[in-house]
């Protein structure tokens, strides 16, 4: 995947996030590269791409996931979660409910 390819599609994956979010009411701001989530209990997951290694990487309280873009999905490289499973995953663990 050559680096225009790249920007496109993680652009494509922080819009998905910010507006599933926005719909399912949970605080998000987004500022270049970088989507900071903020649930009611005041824990935050951010979210951003990293250009160098063409990976979407998120950060969150139970740890951070590098996913690369495989066969048509976000991938993880520590556990092979899917991406948007992984923030369903996460924001549920903050007592939040997001759908996609």
């Amino acid at each position: 995947m050559d680096e225009r390819e790249f920007n496109q599609l993680a652009d494509q994956v922080l819009a998905k996030i910010e507006g599933a979010a926005d719909a399912s009411g949970i605080d998000c701001n987004r500022s270049g590269n970088v989507l900071e989530i903020e649930c009611d209990n005041g824990a935050k997951i951010i979210v951003n791409r990293h250009d160098i290694n063409r990976e979407i990487w998120v950060a969150a309280k139970s740890g951070g996931f590098h996913f690369s873009h495989q066969e048509g999905m976000w991938i993880s490289q520590r556990d092979q979660a899917e991406l948007y499973a992984k923030m369903k995953e996460l924001l549920s663990e903050q007592g939040e409910e997001i759908s996609f």
